[in-house]
């Protein structure tokens, strides 16, 4: 039989420690019943009693119970299941028989339950979470089962899991060779003979490449077998064009009196060459680009760690038309659904395996830098799970164009958090402004900092080992001491985080190594440094969306560092950024009260409501050199931008009306504009099913509204913050978003403001009929909404 991949999406859920549940005799009938993945601290409150760090918002032990219906057809056959990712600490049962542990919550695993599994009655399979130290991380976690779980069955001879392994070694136009590493496994008592066949099928199903290798399996082995072979005239993928072809690798037994092909593996590909230049940067198939990223965290606002791949495909849209390529997955693997939208869209990704080694770092818990620390986290695991950790992130991953760079670590040698050295009497770090003095001060009871360079060889190897074809970096925070200690020296590509300052010198200090800005701010000098730098390979934001966690103290709830807000809603800094990066002429206007001083981060909205006369600052972000502007359609003059600066600033009595920016292009009639209005009291909310689509979550049709507060004109309402309540009948309603971080309005809860005249509405349909929607606001008119993915 072909190999089967069975979705499971429900579980029996119950919220507190049951000491017998492993056992599969103990009756769950009265839990909850939830739909996978599943993050149960965003069901909860919030509260000043849990972390900042982690968003105020609690974990906990929990226990899940799937149930497993057998099917006669799977007799005999090879059963395992896979976990994408459980925060954390789990343990699992498969019928009372216990399979293991895993404390890392964001790496994938599968376990064998061939032997353990019952074809008389429901298989159990037991979870236990332990997420009970919530100061364990600088970010936002979720607790519980948070990534998909699959049921794989299969013939006793199959591919082991993350076994399939391709890779281009030579690509140019013309032709590219392309090998293949198949570790098959052989599960059952006897030896046999197959035959293996890999097949590269491109976008329109035609078959464009073979190999075939004959192997014999002694019984209860595995063998790993070499195939390769030459594809003509190949479509390379790119960001412009990223294009995937499909590798399917079947088998075939030799012993059978009719030996039947079968499906073992089947996972998308690309072909791409890339290479990073010390002098000239990055190369992508031989074509000079520069990185134009983001760092993103997991989380969603109010869907917490349990994301489902649609969400991230409308913020990576958005990221995508500001000018973004490049995402760099902080500080852990991510759900795979990410990565393929990665490689289908068209994203370079850095996949980042730690943010600690062996060495805690300070965890905030009643404020971010507000002392003291809480010292839970990774670091306790390090030292017995590292290795598998990184491998089994590689090996998950490494089929994905995308993916350029392996990253073995983010800012593990951040000055007294908690290495330190002799050589620096006193070191401060990015973000220590309230650092107390002695905890800048050299300590020699810290753990010296040139130990950090030998864990570095060792991850590099591991690294290397699970895939040799990809350069491994990190994230260096205190390179003025890291450096000169060898710790930089361990990795293929060198990132910094925040220090353009040291690219100059440090470049002529390295002149081997390629460089990258693998964190950054969104000044407009950490972008000059790129673009005045051809050894500079890019640059990663901090961040590219908001974030739950990172917290600065209560009510604050999450970090405003990104373009886009929880709700995935663009930020005028936003246009900012597309004006740097976006090869498509754009024009957009914001505006603040004139401030005594202006700068790049001066706060602005795209609002055009002020007390009359008021001196108005207007910014206009574009990538034209010249924009003219109307007021009330009048022209008020034609500015220039300056190179130097970050937008064109100017100062403006204020009149109601309009204020518009008109781009000025060779070709008039299609220069891009942009005009705000003076508005009044929102009086309707416009209802934007994203997409105009559905796509599926939790195995049944998922919505994403985004509502608009309007005024009698049709025009957003900025200033507005009405509170809606939502009702769903047929469905469910996942959560309710406005991006607004000082909000600690219960997740749970079916009403929530809008923020800026905005909020985000994520529905779940029952089945596949339609789903009504009764949306109410205090002085609106009650608004149904009807959503049929059948229209």
């Amino acid at each position: 039989m072909n190999k089967k991949d069975i979705l499971l999406t429900t579980s029996h859920f119950h919220l507190g420690d049951i000491p017998d549940a492993w056992q599969a005799w103990m009756s769950d009938s009265d839990w909850e019943v939830v739909s996978l993945p599943h993050d149960w601290s965003v069901t909860q409150p919030f509260s000043k009693k849990h972390s900042s760090g982690t968003g105020y918002l609690p974990g906990g032990v929990a226990w899940y119970r799937i149930h497993i219906t057998p099917d006669n057809s799977w007799k005999n056959k090879h059963i395992s299941i896979t976990f994408d990712g459980i925060y954390k600490n789990s343990r699992v049962w498969c019928n009372s028989s216990y399979l293991g542990e895993r404390p890392n919550g964001y790496i994938s695993f599968t376990y064998d339950i061939t032997d353990v599994f019952r074809f008389d009655s429901d298989n159990i399979i037991s979870i236990y979470v332990d997420h009970r130290d919530i100061s364990d991380s600088r970010w936002f976690t979720g607790s519980g089962i948070t990534q998909n779980v699959t049921l794989h069955v299969q013939e006793a001879i199959h591919a082991k899991t993350d076994g399939i392994f391709f890779s281009t070694p030579q690509v140019s136009a013309n032709q590219a060779m392309c090998n293949i590493t198949n570790e098959i496994e052989n599960s059952s008592s006897v030896a046999k003979e197959i035959v293996l066949h890999n097949y590269l099928i491109d976008p329109n199903n035609t078959i464009v490449a073979t190999a075939k290798e004959s192997a014999l399996l002694p019984a209860a082995s595995s063998q790993t077998v070499h195939t390769g072979f030459v594809v003509k005239n190949p479509s390379l993928w790119s960001p412009d064009t990223p294009t995937l072809y499909t590798l399917k690798t079947t088998l075939q037994i030799m012993d059978n009196p009719t030996p039947e092909e079968y499906i073992t593996d089947i996972t998308q590909v690309g072909i791409r060459s890339y290479d990073f230049c010390p002098d000239k940067g990055f190369f992508l198939n031989g074509i000079p680009q520069i990185l134009k990223g983001v760092c993103i965290h997991h989380d969603a606002g109010c869907l917490g760690a349990a994301v489902p791949a649609v969400v991230w495909k409308r913020r990576l849209q958005k990221l995508k038309s500001m000018g973004c390529n490049a995402i760099r997955m902080s500080h852990n693997p991510h759900m795979p659904e990410l990565y393929d939208l990665c490689d289908s869209m068209g994203f370079l990704v850095i996949d980042e395996a730690f943010d600690e080694w062996e060495g805690p770092k300070n965890k905030w818990s009643t404020g971010h830098n507000v002392y003291p620390p809480k010292h839970q986290g990774y670091y306790l695991d390090f030292p017995n799970w590292h290795e598998r950790d990184l491998t089994d992130m590689i090996r998950k991953n490494r089929n994905h164009a995308s993916i350029i760079l392996w990253s073995i670590g983010n800012e593990i040698d951040y000055p007294n958090d908690p290495y330190c050295h002799p050589s620096f009497e006193i070191m401060t770090g990015n973000n220590d402004a309230n650092k107390p003095a002695n905890e800048r001060q050299y300590n020699p009871f810290r753990p010296n900092i040139e130990r950090l360079t030998t864990i570095a060889k060792q991850l590099y190897q591991i690294a290397k080992k699970a895939d040799s074809t990809r350069p491994v970096t990190l994230a260096a925070a205190f390179p003025e001491l890291s450096s000169t200690t060898g710790f930089t020296d361990a990795v293929d590509v060198i990132g910094y985080n925040y220090k353009e300052h040291l690219y100059e010198q440090d470049h002529i200090r390295f002149p081997e190594k390629p460089f990258i800005g693998s964190e950054n701010s969104h000044g407009f000098a950490a972008w000059k440094a790129v673009t005045d730098n051809d050894y500079i390979s890019g640059q990663f934001l901090w961040t590219g969306i908001d974030f739950l966690g990172e917290a600065h103290g209560w009510p604050i709830h999450g970090s405003g560092a990104g373009l886009l807000t929880l709700a995935g809603f663009e930020k005028s800094t936003y246009f900012r950024r597309q004006s740097f990066w976006s090869t498509e002429p754009m024009v957009h206007l914001c505006t603040a009260i004139q401030p005594e001083q202006d700068n790049e981060y001066t706060p602005v909205s795209e609002c055009w409501n002020y007390p009359m006369h008021e001196m108005i600052l207007i910014k206009c972000y574009t990538n034209l050199s010249k924009v003219e502007f109307l007021l009330n359609n009048q022209s008020v003059g034609i500015y220039e931008k300056n190179e130097t600066e970050d937008c064109i600033s100017f100062t403006l009595p204020f009149e109601p009306g309009t204020l518009q920016a008109k781009g000025i292009t060779e070709d008039a009639a299609s220069a891009p504009t942009h005009i705000l209005y003076t508005t009044g009291c929102a009086c309707e909310i416009n209802v934007d099913v994203w997409d105009n689509t559905y796509e599926t979550a939790y195995g049944k049709p998922f919505y994403q509204l985004e509502l608009t507060m309007l005024d009698l004109h049709g025009h957003r309402v900025y200033s507005d913050s009405t509170m809606i309540h939502i009702d769903v009948q047929n469905g469910q309603l996942i959560g309710l978003e406005n991006g607004d971080l000082a909000d600690n309005t219960e997740y749970a809860a079916p009403y929530r403001r809008a923020k800026n005249g905005q909020l985000l509405v994520y529905v779940v349909a029952n089945d596949n009929s339609p789903v009504k929607l009764t949306i109410t606001a205090e002085g609106l008119k009650t608004q149904i909404v009807t959503l049929d993915l059948h229209s």
